[in-house]
């Protein structure tokens, strides 16, 4: 603004100026941040890749329909939304959709949580992450100046910023006690990174560069239209005299220019010119300047980068999760094995919650367990007693399990499914004509086809548009087969008698208050189906209780 101010003069003044004031933003901008830059040409020094995946490249993600249907029915992709939300930038959607195929690799994510949870290694993560973000800002930035010599400024400037990063991250990690092999591993290549040839040529050149630029300093001169460029001499800075004199009438604190929003930076000719006449005086300064920016472009090292995004993964998750336990739900931790052995303790529905944590009321939590030869839970009971809930709580916390992340609740104890299978009510197809109960058998059909012993399947609501013996004798059959194959099964029914099929199957039922049945407590507990409660609450809803009849007749 003082330059500004100076060259609009129209009497002679001398105006000593920091070039780096000239070209350099000041950082503050709106502008989206770039997405993750690719890797330059750096030689490998260790075997470390990934912070996410042991021993692989990257996710593999599961893109097929089951997978897809099996997200919306549970309510994983409203829950994965709300993790990735103003996390953009890191394109962490893959991550989510990429379940976990072995046990190894959930362990090694398990291990990486415990050392993010350790108070010096997060907050070093945090800024680093930051630091990281402000980099790719001044990129984004730079490619839209138009002046060449600001342009390379910036550059510079964020390649001294991703440079300050990795030491200060480098740092931090030597002085903390991790456990896991990820941030060991990371530690020891940051290690070595840090230390290598190209690493520090790479600083020095940033470093030495910025400090050139920092350390010239220039006069012009203004008179009528002419502006004369030569080098400091210790004249008078007229431009803060002026400053000086005029700042007691000053109403507000100066700022640099906004349009729609966003930070000017750029320069206008007249600055461009100025600039030119500088570079000419100091050539020395902005030769090193052009071969930085020559030199170095995609500077970034991929390890470093792929770090920076495959972090983010579990940060935002442990960010969602924190928001929730602050309204006093719990998550753990699971142990997961092969076994189709299952115990949780106080676990809920976590789509559910973030909406009523949002309206500041309570949660409602559950426990359950399969012991062998169980296998399949059948869960009955009255309409909106928070039976589909259940069923979605033990597909999410499978699916988060398999994503090596903790789960709700206090205590569980998983299996880790090869694929999750689910069936949830549709209304009737108009594009094929088929009708409801038609369409249940082919979907289930088509479940029971690719359905293999590590699997989950989750039925809800089946044969809802058939008769009461119909939907006995097909239940049964289906849940006779789900039996023989060896699946982890939740079947959510109106049909009470498919809960004492055989000894693979475990009664549920969302149960009622004791005074008054017709109220839902929304837990769904373990015990024998007797239908009583819903029927009633629809012998009340229809007046036709012992009590209401006998006033009736009495009237």
């Amino acid at each position: 603004a003082a330059t500004r101010r100076c060259l609009t003069r129209k009497n002679k003044t001398n105006c000593p100026r920091s070039l780096t004031h000239l070209m350099l933003p000041d950082g503050k901008t709106d502008a989206k941040p770039a997405q993750a830059l690719a890797a330059g040409k750096k030689p490998a020094l260790e075997p470390f890749k990934s912070i996410l995946f042991d021993r692989c490249d990257g996710p593999i993600t599961d893109a097929g329909n089951e997978q897809s249907v099996a997200l919306v029915d549970l309510q994983l992709n409203q829950i994965i939304a709300a993790v990735i939300a103003g996390r953009e930038q890191y394109d962490l959607e893959p991550f989510f959709l990429s379940p976990l195929r072995t046990l190894e690799q959930v362990t090694y994510r398990h291990a990486v949580l415990a050392d993010l949870n350790l108070e010096g290694i997060r907050t070093a993560i945090d800024g680093f992450a930051r630091s990281l973000s402000d980099m790719r800002k001044h990129l984004k930035q730079a490619q839209t100046l138009r002046y060449p010599y600001q342009r390379m400024a910036v550059f510079v400037l964020a390649l001294e910023k991703y440079c300050s990063a990795v030491e200060e991250l480098r740092r931090a990690l030597d002085d903390a006690d991790p456990g896991s092999s990820g941030v060991l591993g990371f530690r020891e290549y940051a290690d070595e990174y840090v230390d290598s040839h190209a690493f520090h040529t790479l600083a020095t050149a940033a470093r030495g560069v910025l400090t050139g630029l920092a350390n010239i300093q220039y006069c012009f001169r203004i008179k009528g239209s002419k502006v004369t460029v030569s080098r400091y001499t210790s004249e008078p800075d007229q431009a803060q005299e002026v400053q000086d004199t005029f700042e007691r009438f000053q109403q507000g604190i100066l700022t640099n220019p906004v349009k729609n929003g966003r930070m000017i930076v750029d320069m206008d000719h007249v600055e461009a010119l100025i600039l030119d006449r500088v570079a000419r005086l100091f050539p020395d300064a902005f030769g090193a300047l052009d071969s930085c920016y020559q030199e170095h472009q995609g500077f970034a090292d991929g390890v470093m980068i792929r770090f920076d995004r495959e972090v983010q993964f579990y940060l935002a998750y442990l960010d969602h999760i924190a928001a929730l336990e602050g309204v006093g739900v719990h998550f753990c931790i699971p142990t997961v094995t092969t076994s189709k052995c299952l115990a949780v303790e106080n676990t809920f529905d976590l789509a559910l919650a973030e909406v009523l944590a949002a309206k500041h009321r309570p949660v409602v939590t559950n426990d359950f367990w399969l012991r062998d030869p169980e296998r399949i839970f059948v869960v009955s009971g009255p309409n909106q007693g928070g039976k589909t809930t259940f069923a979605r709580t033990v597909g999410q916390l499978h699916y988060l399990a398999a994503l090596g992340l903790p789960v709700a609740g206090t205590r569980a104890e998983l299996f880790l499914p090869d694929k999750i299978f689910t069936h949830f009510e549709r209304g009737e197809n108009l594009v094929d004509l088929r009708g409801k109960l038609m369409d249940d058998l082919v979907r289930i059909h088509n479940i029971l086809e690719d359905v293999t012993p590590d699997s989950l399947v989750i039925l809800n609501e089946i044969f809802t548009s058939t008769t009461l013996a119909d939907a006995i004798d097909l239940g049964g059959k289906i849940l006779h087969q789900i039996a023989s194959l060896g699946p982890v099964c939740v079947c959510v029914t109106f049909v009470d008698e498919l809960s004492c099929l055989n000894e693979a199957t475990v009664s549920m039922v969302s149960a009622v208050a004791a005074e008054d049945p017709s109220r839902r407590t929304f837990k769904v507990l373990r015990k024998k189906a007797d239908g009583l409660a819903h029927a009633l609450v629809l012998a009340q809803k229809y007046r036709l209780t012992h009590d209401q009849l006998m006033e009736r007749i009495s009237s």
